[in-house]
C-alpha cells in the first residue's frame, strides 16, 4: 500500500470513528408549544428551563419554545404532547377542565386567593393530577401560577348587579360559569385572539391576570382594573412519557433539575409579577382599584356556588383535593 493510500485509509478511517462517537452523543431535539407571548414571564421561564436542559445534559436534549400559539394553539397542545406530535408542552391548566375535571381546582373563585394558599392547592392536587395524565401516558414537569385574577372593565363594577349583561370574555369552564351566573354574555376568547377581541368590542369585560392584561395592553380599550384576587391558576409543563422514556438516565435527571427549578423560580417570578404588572396598568392610566365591599360579598357568593359544584362534578377526587388542602 502506497503512503498515499495508507494516509487516505487514515483519514477516512478517522472520519468513522469521529462519525460513530458524534452519533453516540447525538443531540436529540424538543419542540414545546406555549400559548403565551415571547415576553410574558412564563414564557420567559420556559426558555429560561430548555437553556438549563441544555446545560445540564451537556448538549444532549435541545428544547426549542414556541410562543404565542406559533405552533399549536391553546386547546390543542394537551392532545399535542399526548399523541406524540410534540414531546413536551404548556397549557392553562383550567383549560382542560371539561375532559379531566380535577384539573380546575385552581380555577375555583375564592377557594385560594394567595399564593401560600395556591402552594397549598397544588400540593393537595399534583398527586392526583399525576396520575390522571400518567394514565394518558404522560408526566407532569413543573407548575407556575399566574397573579392572582381580577375583574377589567370599561365602566364601574360597584357590585355583581353591574355585570349583568356585559360581554364577559371567557377562557375556560370556570369563567364561562362566573359569566351565567352573574347574567353576563360569555364570549370565549383564547388569549391570542385577546388583544383584536378588546379592540373590536367582541368583549368589554374580563377576569384574568394583571400579566394578560399587561401582555394585551388592555388600556387600550378598557379603564378600569378590580384587584378581586379572585383565583390563582397555575400552567403546566408536561412531558410524553414515550419521549421521556428514549433519554439516558443522566438527561431525564437534567429535565426534572431543570423543571424542579423553574417552578421554584416560576413562583417567585409571579409574585413579583403581580405587583408590577398592576403597576404597569396604573402608569397607561388605567383605575387599579380593590373591589367594594358589596362587589366583593357578591362574588363570594358566586365562589360559594361553584366550590359546591365543582366538588359535586370531579365526585371523590374533587372532594379528596379540597378536604386535604382545607386541612393544611
Amino acid at each position: 500500500m502506497s503512503y498515499k493510500t495508507w494516509l487516505c485509509a487514515a483519514v477516512m478511517g478517522g472520519a468513522l470513528v469521529a462519525g460513530a462517537q458524534g452519533a453516540a452523543l447525538a443531540q436529540t431535539k424538543w419542540d414545546l408549544p406555549g400559548a403565551y407571548p415571547a415576553g410574558n414571564f412564563h414564557t420567559k421561564n420556559m426558555v429560561q428551563f430548555a437553556e438549563d436542559v441544555k446545560k445540564l445534559s451537556g448538549g444532549k436534549l435541545e428544547i426549542t419554545v414556541h410562543p404565542g400559539a406559533s405552533l399549536f394553539k391553546a386547546p390543542e397542545i394537551k392532545r399535542a404532547v399526548q399523541t406524540g406530535q410534540v414531546q413536551i408542552g404548556e397549557v392553562l391548566m383550567v383549560n382542560i377542565e371539561n375532559e379531566i375535571p380535577i384539573f380546575g381546582a385552581d380555577g375555583v373563585p375564592f377557594l385560594a386567593t394567595s399564593f401560600d394558599a395556591a402552594a397549598k392547592l397544588w400540593a393537595a392536587q399534583k398527586p392526583l393530577i399525576e396520575k390522571k395524565l400518567a394514565d394518558q401516558g404522560m408526566t407532569a414537569l413543573y407548575a407556575v401560577p399566574w397573579p392572582p385574577q381580577g375583574i377589567y372593565s370599561k365602566k364601574d363594577i360597584n357590585k355583581i348587579e353591574d355585570l349583568k349583561g356585559v360581554k364577559w370574555r371567557a377562557y375556560s369552564p370556570a369563567t364561562s360559569r362566573i359569566a351565567e351566573l352573574v347574567q353576563a354574555q360569555p364570549v370565549t376568547i383564547q388569549v391570542a385572539e385577546l388583544a383584536q377581541a378588546l379592540a373590536t368590542g367582541v368583549v368589554d369585560t374580563m377576569m384574568t391576570s394583571g400579566a394578560t392584561g399587561r401582555d394585551s395592553k388592555v388600556w387600550e380599550s378598557l379603564t378600569h382594573y378590580y384587584d378581586t384576587q379572585a383565583w390563582i391558576p397555575k400552567n403546566l409543563v408536561f412531558v410524553n412519557n414515550d419521549a421521556f422514556k428514549k433519554l439516558d438516565a443522566a438527561t431525564q435527571k437534567a429535565v426534572k433539575d431543570a423543571a424542579a427549578a423553574a417552578e421554584k423560580r416560576g413562583w417567585e417570578t409571579s409574585k413579583v409579577e403581580t405587583e408590577s404588572a398592576k403597576a404597569d396598568l396604573a402608569k397607561n392610566g388605567m383605575k387599579v382599584q380593590p373591589p367594594s365591599a358589596e362587589l366583593k360579598a357578591g362574588l363570594e357568593k358566586v365562589g360559594a356556588t361553584m366550590i359546591e359544584e365543582w366538588i359535586k362534578k370531579t365526585g371523590a377526587d374533587g372532594k379528596t383535593i379540597v378536604d386535604n388542602y382545607r386541612k393544611m
